[in-house]
């Protein structure tokens, strides 16, 4: 970390984040943490302040703070960052504290926080807080409401939270860039009083997309819909970790969207009431029972119901072009068409290539088949039962008996009762079909026409 510096406040700066300046000070600001770490860590449990139930943010972390004074500081450092979207493939994105998205901060109701936000982009930005309700000067827009953060500068905001919910923050500077490269994260408010809707597990992510051809690091900035990286938190499946839950866990998932389109998250097994939105939470008299909430573009939504089916239940979006890696949009159609022909006369150009796609695309998923540098299969990941098929944002909910409350280890493929998996239903073999006319009186039973009743009327 580059540390900077004096914290210096004018008059006119008063009320605007506030730039830090000189070395004097430069112990002023605390550490800036980092990860590289892509799997989901171990929640941040509090040791000091007011008691909450912490968040996980899958395939992410919370960033640490400290005391000083009432203050509860916290350091974000925007910066380039190399991302692990799944095994086998990485992107060169931004982000914040060596990851994208950002690590989440948690902090509570009535707390005042002091963010400093250090810039080592090649260009400027700034951090607005969405969904916050703060002075307008540390609202974070560029030009608007605050100078704009440069290279190597670092700012400080402060603000105190006036409700519990769950925000998000991003940049409001060169926008379109930033946030096509990676710049978001998770902000998290806990209710002041522990008791208030509480829950034994909360998890949290977003949902993101980028454009990455095949054998390239860097996303495409200016695409406007088709992406072919759909993430949850800046990974697709199969690097998407699982949630887990104990068999009667209160389950809260808390999840924001800063793609470019509506996302209908859908989960398997049980039903959900959506609890949370941007304005905050959702009276108890008036939350809506759901199996898929629809989260558009900018919204958040927190979801909450009780874990009570064991097994491991898929989670993800119904948009089916949204669970797939790496698409190829000018692909062609080729189901009903023999490709036999065709595969032998490329094969003599193109050594060991194989045509696909006269049945459909599952081949797809069950073939490892070569690939180019730095990129996912449209189709992939298995369980005990074969190809998932799946891809982008795609996890699963493992939920078991007899996990501790503080347990999150994966826990495996769920062990199935006997009887409880659907199975092949063993058939005798069809007979030949028969020459000719077939005399009623002389078929097999399963073979004899049945005439019509006759309805008299009357």
């Amino acid at each position: 970390m580059l540390r900077r510096d004096f914290l210096k406040v004018s008059a006119a700066s008063a009320a605007t984040a506030f730039a830090v300046s000189g070395r004097a000070q430069a112990a002023a600001i605390p550490e800036a943490a980092t990860m590289k770490d892509p799997a989901t860590q171990m929640p941040y449990v509090p040791t000091t302040g007011p008691d909450y139930n912490p968040v996980v943010t899958l395939n992410g972390w919370t960033l640490p703070w400290r005391m000083n004074g009432d203050w509860k500081e916290f350091h974000l450092v925007a910066e380039p960052v190399v991302r692990e979207i799944a095994p086998g493939m990485k992107a060169y994105l931004w982000g914040y504290n060596g990851q994208s998205p950002g690590p989440t901060i948690e902090a509570v109701e009535g707390d005042k926080v002091r963010i400093y936000v250090t810039n080592k982009l090649p260009e400027h930005t700034a951090v607005h807080w969405h969904g916050q309700r703060l002075p307008n000067g540390m609202d974070g827009v560029g030009g608007l409401t605050q100078p704009a953060i440069k290279p190597g500068q670092t700012f400080v905001y402060e603000f105190q939270l006036r409700r519990a919910g769950t925000f998000m923050y991003h940049p409001h500077a060169d926008e379109m860039v930033q946030m096509a490269m990676g710049m978001m994260g998770m902000f998290v408010v806990h209710p002041k009083d522990p008791a208030e809707r509480r829950v034994d597990r909360d998890y949290c992510f977003l949902l993101n997309a980028f454009d990455i051809e095949a054998g390239s690091y860097v996303p495409k900035i200016n695409t406007m819909l088709d992406f072919n990286l759909w993430t949850w938190n800046s990974r697709a499946f199969p690097g998407v970790d699982p949630l887990i839950a104990a068999k009667g866990d209160r389950m809260r998932v808390r999840i924001g969207n800063l793609t470019m389109t509506n996302h209908p998250i859908h989960i398997h097994g049980h039903e959900f009431t959506v609890t949370g939105t941007d304005g905050g939470w959702v009276p108890p008299g008036s939350a809506w029972p759901e199996v898929t909430v629809d989260i558009a573009v900018g919204q958040m939504r927190s979801i909450e119901f009780a874990a009570d089916e064991p097994g491991d239940w898929a989670m993800h979006c119904h948009k089916s072009h949204h669970t797939m890696n790496a698409m190829g949009h000018t692909v062609k159609t080729y189901i009903g068409v023999k490709l036999g022909d065709i595969q032998k006369k490329i094969a003599k150009t193109a050594p060991g290539y194989m045509a696909m796609g006269d049945k459909g695309m599952a081949d797809m998923g069950s073939m490892e088949m070569p690939l180019p540098d730095n990129t996912l299969p449209m189709m992939t990941g298995f369980a005990q039962f074969g190809p998932i098929e799946m891809g982008g944002m795609f996890s699963v909910l493992k939920v078991r008996e007899g996990l501790a409350s503080g347990d999150y280890k994966d826990p495996g493929w769920f062990k199935h009762p006997e009887g409880t998996v659907a199975r092949l239903v063993e058939t005798e073999p069809a007979a030949p079909p028969r020459q000719g006319r077939v005399d009623p009186k002389a078929a097999p039973a399963k073979y004899r026409v049945v005439k019509p009743t006759k309805m008299k009327h009357e």
